[in-house]
C-alpha cells in the first residue's frame, strides 16, 4: 500500500550544499536530451496505431504552444518569440490549425479529451478572436470533456490581461489559469526586465475567482538579481495573502551559454549559493506554515487541491507540463517546439518557425525527432515517475507489471543507493523504496540513480542543479 499521509518536507542544509549537482528535472524519461533524429512523423503515425489498435482509448491530453512574446524577460529560458508584429500570430495560427487538422486526422475515432493546456510564450499573446478561432477549430477535431470533469488551463502573463478578459477566457471554456509572478519587488522586475505591480496581478486573481476559475495557480522564482532574503520574504507574504491554490517556486537556473536572454542579466547582483539556499529554507517554511502541501520539486498546494488528492491516492503524474493527475493520458502537442507521448514514444516538433512551417506546407507533421521507448525504458521511466510523485516505490509492484527480478535487474542501482540510505534520503528494504521528507528535496538526485543514460557518462552540464 501506497502512504496516504505525506510527511512534511525536512530542510537539511549541510546535505544540500554536499549533494546537490547537476541532474534533469524527469518531465519524461528517457529525457528530451536523448529524442533522436531518425524518430519523424511517420514513427509517430506507427504509434497512433499501436494506439488505435488497442481498441479502447484512455481520454487524450492536449498540449497547444503560443510561442509569442511582447517582451523579453532576461531570465527566460523558455522556447519563444518576441515581437510586437502582431500580424506574426495569424502566420503562425494558419499553420497551427493545418497541424491541428493532421493530428485530428490520426485521431479520429479516439478523440475525447479530458485535459488541455496552453503554455508559451504568453498565450494571451492571441487575441479574443484569435483564441475563439483556434479553439473553435480544437473542438471541430477532437471531442471535449464537460467542464466539471475536464482541466482546462492556461499561462497568463497578468500584464497582458484585463479581468474583462479574464472572464472572457472562462467563457471560452478555461477552467484553470497559472500566473506568471517571479518576483513583487521592483527592483527585481526592473533587474530581470518584467516591471508588473502587485495590483495587477490582484486584479487579474480577483477577476479569476469572479468569473469562477476552479484553480489559480503563481509561478514564482528564487535565485534571481537583487533577490535578498527581506525581499524574498515579503514577497511570499504577498503570495500568501492573495491565497492561490497552486505555488510554484522554481530555482533560476543561469545558464548563458544555452539561453541569449540571460547574458543581460548582470551576475555580480545575483545572490550566493548560501543565500539562495536560505531562501529555499525560508519559502518552504512560510508556505509549510500557511498550510500549503509541498507536492515535490518546487510545488506546493492546498490540502483539497487535486494535486495533493492524487498524490494521497497514489496516482500523482508528471509530465512535460509538470505534476498532473492524468497519469493515463496520451500526450498530443502542437505547436513550434512542441513535445507530446503517445503509445510508448515521444515526440518533439520544429523549434524555429521555417522548419515548422516547411513541414506542414508539405502537409506533414512536423516533428523533427522523438523517441520510442525500450522495455528497460518503460520500467526504468515508472520508478522514476512513482519515486518523484509519489516519494515510495513498491517493488512488488514493479515485478507485477514486468518481466525483471527487481532485485537481480537492478543490483548496480541498488548498491549506488548505499550512500543515500546512509546519508538518511532513503529507506531500502526488499519491498519498498522510501524518500524519506530529508531526501524529498533532493529526490533527482535519488532518480539519477535509475537512470541509465546517465550511467553512460552523459555530461551533466546542461542540466540545472539538483536543488
Amino acid at each position: 500500500m501506497l502512504q496516504t499521509a505525506i510527511p512534511a518536507v525536512e530542510f537539511d542544509s549541510d546535505l544540500i550544499r554536499r549533494l546537490s549537482q547537476n541532474g534533469p528535472r524527469y518531465t519524461s524519461y528517457p529525457t528530451a536530451d536523448r529524442f533522436q533524429a531518425e524518430f519523424g512523423p511517420g514513427d509517430y503515425a506507427k504509434a497512433c496505431a499501436r494506439l488505435r489498435a488497442r481498441g479502447t482509448a484512455a481520454p487524450l491530453s492536449l498540449y497547444i504552444h503560443v510561442p509569442f512574446c511582447d517582451t523579453v524577460c532576461y531570465y527566460c529560458a523558455c522556447n519563444k518569440i518576441v515581437t510586437k508584429r502582431r500580424e506574426k500570430a495569424d502566420e503562425y495560427l494558419t499553420y497551427l490549425k493545418r497541424e491541428i487538422d493532421l493530428q485530428g486526422q490520426l485521431f479520429e475515432g479516439m478523440n475525447a479529451v479530458e485535459q488541455l493546456h496552453f503554455g508559451g510564450g504568453t498565450p494571451t499573446y492571441l487575441s479574443d478572436e484569435q483564441m475563439d478561432g483556434l479553439l473553435a477549430h480544437l473542438r471541430r477535431w477532437f471531442r471535449f470533456a464537460p467542464d466539471e470533469q475536464g482541466e482546462y488551463a492556461i499561462e497568463v502573463d497578468p500584464r497582458t490581461v484585463t479581468p474583462e478578459r479574464v472572464q472572457r477566457l472562462r467563457t471560452q471554456g478555461f477552467n484553470r489559469i497559472s500566473l506568471g509572478v517571479q518576483d513583487f519587488d521592483p527592483d527585481v522586475q526592473i533587474a530581470v526586465n518584467r516591471i508588473q505591480p502587485e495590483a495587477e496581478t490582484r486584479a487579474v486573481i480577483d477577476a479569476a475567482r469572479a468569473a469562477g476559475f476552479r484553480s489559480i495557480s503563481i509561478d514564482l522564482i528564487y535565485g534571481l538579481p537583487r533577490q535578498t532574503m527581506f525581499t524574498m520574504d515579503s514577497t511570499l507574504e504577498k503570495v500568501i495573502a492573495a491565497s492561490p491554490d497552486r505555488i510554484a517556486i522554481y530555482h533560476y537556473a543561469h545558464l548563458p551559454h544555452l539561453f541569449k536572454p540571460q547574458r543581460r542579466i548582470e551576475e555580480s547582483e545575483m545572490p550566493d549559493s548560501e543565500t539562495k539556499l536560505e531562501m529555499l529554507s525560508l519559502c518552504i517554511r512560510r508556505l509549510t506554515q500557511a498550510g500549503y502541501v509541498y507536492i515535490g520539486m518546487d510545488h506546493f498546494a492546498k490540502p483539497d487541491d487535486e494535486l495533493a488528492v492524487a498524490q494521497r491516492q497514489g496516482r500523482l503524474h508528471r509530465n512535460f507540463q509538470g505534476y498532473s493527475t492524468h497519469a493515463e493520458a496520451d500526450l498530443v502537442a502542437c505547436g513550434v517546439s512542441a513535445i507530446g507521448s503517445v503509445a510508448n514514444t515521444y515526440s518533439q516538433n520544429a523549434k524555429t518557425l521555417e522548419e515548422y512551417y516547411a513541414a506542414l506546407e508539405r502537409n506533414e507533421l512536423p516533428i523533427q525527432r522523438g523517441y520510442r521507448l525500450a522495455m528497460d525504458d518503460l520500467v526504468r521511466r515508472r520508478i522514476i515517475q512513482q519515486l518523484m510523485c509519489q516519494f515510495e516505490l513498491s517493488v512488488r509492484a514493479i515485478e507485477a507489471d514486468f518481466p525483471v527480478n527487481f532485485a537481480g535487474y537492478f543490483a548496480h542501482e541498488l548498491e549506488r543507493l548505499g550512500p543515500l540510505v546512509r546519508d538518511g534520503l532513503i529507506n531500502v528494504n526488499r519491498e519498498f523504496i522510501t524518500v524519506t521528507p530529508k531526501g524529498r528535496l533532493l529526490i533527482r538526485n535519488v532518480c539519477m540513480v535509475f537512470d541509465r543514460y546517465l550511467q553512460q557518462g552523459h555530461p551533466l552540464t546542461r542540466y540545472s542543479r539538483t536543488v
